[in-house]
């Protein structure tokens, strides 16, 4: 994979339902160039594939933290089926470490946010937690 096939994956990460005279006036290539790059690194499995994002997905709740939990013995399943939920909870990941859990939440406010961390707190089994605000996102799919 060279720098052009770099940009051009750099570019459909940004805008996957980018025109192809879009990328390609972006790159300084041609339409027919831009296909064959994109075609090619599909063949070779470099692009594994696109996705579509909602209007949810894109509107993300202002006020996001990660949650990292640790929980006692062996309640994972119903802890995490507790967390997913929540309307706050985002997303639920089990995790290795010094965290059995982290909880991706989104809120409209921070007194919502402290709220939900409120409850997650109060579930039976969940022994500690550490929660980090999120201020922004470099690299995701989300805008």
């Amino acid at each position: 994979m060279d720098d052009t096939d770099q940009r051009l994956i750099s570019e459909l990460r940004r805008d996957g339902r980018a025109a192809l005279s879009d990328l390609a006036e972006r790159l300084g290539l041609s339409r027919a160039t831009v296909r064959a790059r994109m075609e090619r690194l599909t063949e070779r499995g470099e692009i594994a594939g696109f996705t579509v994002m909602t209007r949810a997905d894109v509107s993300a709740a202002p006020v996001r933290g990660l949650m990292m939990i640790g929980i006692e013995g062996r309640g994972a399943e119903r802890i995490m089926a507790r967390l997913s939920g929540l309307p706050a909870v985002q997303a639920v990941h089990s995790t290795n470490g010094k965290w059995d859990l982290i909880a991706e939440l989104g809120t409209q406010t921070l007194q919502e946010l402290d709220e939900t961390i409120f409850r997650i707190r109060n579930i039976e089994g969940v022994m500690s937690s550490e929660t980090n605000l999120l201020l922004s996102t470099r690299k995701a799919g989300r805008r």
